[in-house]
């Protein structure tokens, strides 16, 4: 039987010749009679870099803890693969969690109708794009599933801030400018061996991201040649302009955070409290900002996320 620390690993989707997979991480107190809520989770770096298996010590935790199925799902990575197709795998996740391959997989111990989205960073992002269901009618996919709510961590939000579009040479929190050469086999979207659906913390690709800050890449590496616009995937905006599915949402962000700047964060929470208060009810939310932490903060052991998991604890129990 599978333990908090080791997974049940699934094939969930076979395209292009590539195998995406998920981790799947069962409660130890779950049943077929009593089978626990799941959190889907997907991986940061900008949708450049990163894999399901850079999950954090709280992630580890939370079945034998919290009593959830704790899922972390792999998808293809930009730029050899553009936010359209990312998003297409993300769905696909999404959708899998209701096959009776997946239900045979965790022997019925997982519940496919209490399914809570999250992610960090960039996953934070696709959490927040799959479970508001923004942008799939632009990129032609059909939406997911419905879920019962949405917890992104420190997320990139709108591809339009200048964060996004400003070059950064050097970036922040690095002490040199990264060359061109160091990355160029990731840059080029047709190199074959780039094509993947993950990247390991210590591949030379973890330098992507930072190469895309300092250059300002983020939208073209991500919509070029897709004729989509940047705003087509904006969280805020989508919130101020168009009629959404709005699920319980928590939000946390760091306030010194240099990799994903914190208005991020905090613009849709402003475009969620003015739903509120223009009597939207379905518009629940609660957001966190921790003072003096920066990006990745929860990576450390001692994180313990309680209030993200309480907030998991009491929408996944209606």
């Amino acid at each position: 039987m599978a333990s908090s620390s080791k997974p049940i690993e699934i094939l969930f989707k076979h395209v292009d010749g590539i195998d995406i997979y998920m981790d799947v991480y069962l409660s130890p107190s779950s049943s077929q009679q009593s089978p626990a809520p799941i959190l889907l989770w997907w991986h940061g770096g900008g949708l450049l870099q990163g894999t399901r298996k850079g999950v954090s010590p709280h992630h580890l935790r939370a079945p034998a803890s919290h009593g959830v199925t704790f899922i972390s799902a792999d998808y293809r990575l930009a730029p050899q693969f553009r936010l359209p197709t990312i998003l297409s795998d993300c769905a696909d996740a999404v959708k899998f969690l209701h096959t009776q391959q997946f239900q045979k997989a965790t022997e019925g111990r997982a519940d496919a109708s209490r399914v809570i989205l999250s992610g960090s960073s960039a996953g934070g992002w696709l959490s927040l794009l799959c479970g508001y269901r923004i942008g799939f009618d632009e990129i032609g996919v059909p939406k997911p599933p419905s879920v019962q709510g949405v917890v992104p961590i420190y997320p990139i939000t709108d591809l339009e801030d200048p964060f996004w579009t400003t070059t950064q040479r050097p970036v922040k929190y690095m002490d040199r400018v990264i060359a061109r050469e160091e990355v160029q086999p990731f840059l080029n979207p047709d190199e074959p061996t780039s094509r993947i659906a993950s990247s390991a913390l210590d591949s030379p690709r973890a330098i992507f991201y930072s190469f895309m800050v300092q250059e300002a890449l983020l939208a073209d590496l991500l919509l070029s040649g897709t004729e989509i616009p940047p705003s087509a995937f904006s969280i805020a905006g989508s919130l101020k302009t168009r009629k959404l599915d709005c699920p319980p949402t928590y939000i946390v962000h760091g306030d010194q955070d240099l990799k994903v700047p914190v208005k991020q964060s905090r613009d849709v929470v402003q475009a969620l409290e003015e739903l509120k208060q223009k009597g939207n009810a379905d518009c629940e939310y609660e957001y966190e900002e921790l003072p003096g932490l920066d990006h990745l903060f929860d990576r450390e052991p001692k994180s313990q996320m309680e209030k993200m998991y309480a907030f998991i604890v009491r929408v996944s129990s209606r």
